[in-house]
């Protein structure tokens, strides 16, 4: 099928793209790797009055590191620098190890950073392992009527952006900028995996998670997610709490995981039942927590 005929805005600046944004007359959508969007428009699940195209914007493309050593992702960054930036594999290894599992290296060279969380589905990789290093996004656009300036912006943490599938806190007007990960503290160990039917299709499950052992080697901090576990991109705070104040034993690690399988919602369909993702959800939990808290060893 082909898209629904739309006025098209190739914005420079930013500022070009907000001002396109904050233009209702029209129902208007921000064009990133079109990825994901591209497809709703030829299956016509989405009919925008205006596209506004971010590729030509420069300053949303940088990869940054903040003064605290945390990195900045623009929202035009794609996946293949995720997967090939030897700044990103310094500061934030787990972006770095899951962008391979990202779907198939044509979509990776185009799709985006920006594009993946803003869509806000579920089933995608990256919003998990943004939430599980405790991202945050910033949010852009132009004043509204009484407001001083000619750009506002609100920053938000991660866990409190999505709303529901496909459902997240941008406004219409509203533009995803920028995604600024924490550095990696001493004592801090990552890891992600997943299980799909063929390698670039969706998850059945997949699971990220961050641990931090002190130097005693106790757990004080952890922090586990789920793609395809629930209705939002979710963080399983209950099963990492049973690791905090003790070690990270075969024992405390499989009860972690059996509790994160008992409290994750995932949806049955045509390739897996909910009890049959519930088990891979224990059985990747116990993995990568493992993998995680061996990499968090001194």
């Amino acid at each position: 099928m082909k898209p629904p005929s739309f006025e098209y805005v190739a914005a420079a600046t930013l500022d070009e793209a907000l001002e396109a944004l904050a233009d209702t007359s029209l129902e208007t959508r921000p064009l990133a790797g079109g990825q994901s969007l591209v497809p709703m428009l030829n299956f016509r699940l989405a009919a925008p009055e205006r596209l506004v195209d971010l590729n030509g914007i420069e300053e949303l493309a940088r990869v940054e590191e903040m003064e605290d050593g945390g990195l900045r992702l623009g929202a035009m960054v794609r996946h293949r620098q995720l997967e090939h930036e030897s700044l990103i594999a310094q500061r934030a290894p787990l972006l770095a190890e899951t962008a391979p599992f990202i779907a198939h290296p044509q979509i990776r060279s185009r799709g985006t950073v920006g594009g993946s969380v803003a869509h806000a589905d579920p089933a995608a990789e990256l919003p998990a392992v943004l939430l599980t290093l405790g991202a945050r996004v910033r949010i852009a656009r132009r004043s509204r009527d009484g407001e001083s300036g000619s750009r506002v912006q609100r920053t938000l943490d991660l866990h409190d952006f999505f709303f529901g599938p496909f459902y997240s806190a941008l406004e219409p007007d509203e533009l995803l900028a920028t995604i600024e990960v924490p550095p990696s503290v001493a004592g801090e160990g990552t890891a992600f995996d997943e299980i799909a039917r063929r390698r670039g299709d969706y998850a059945l499950a997949g699971v990220a998670a961050r641990v931090r052992l002190d130097s005693g080697g106790v757990c004080d901090d952890a922090a586990i997610s789920l793609v395809n576990g629930g209705s939002t991109p979710c963080l399983m705070r209950e099963a990492a709490q049973t690791l905090v104040g003790a070690q990270p034993t075969p024992e405390a690690i499989e009860a972690a995981a059996a509790t994160c399988a008992e409290t994750s919602d995932p949806a049955p369909d045509m390739h897996a039942n909910e009890a049959y993702r519930r088990h891979l959800i224990r059985v990747l939990t116990s993995r990568v927590l493992s993998r995680a808290a061996a990499r968090a060893r001194p």
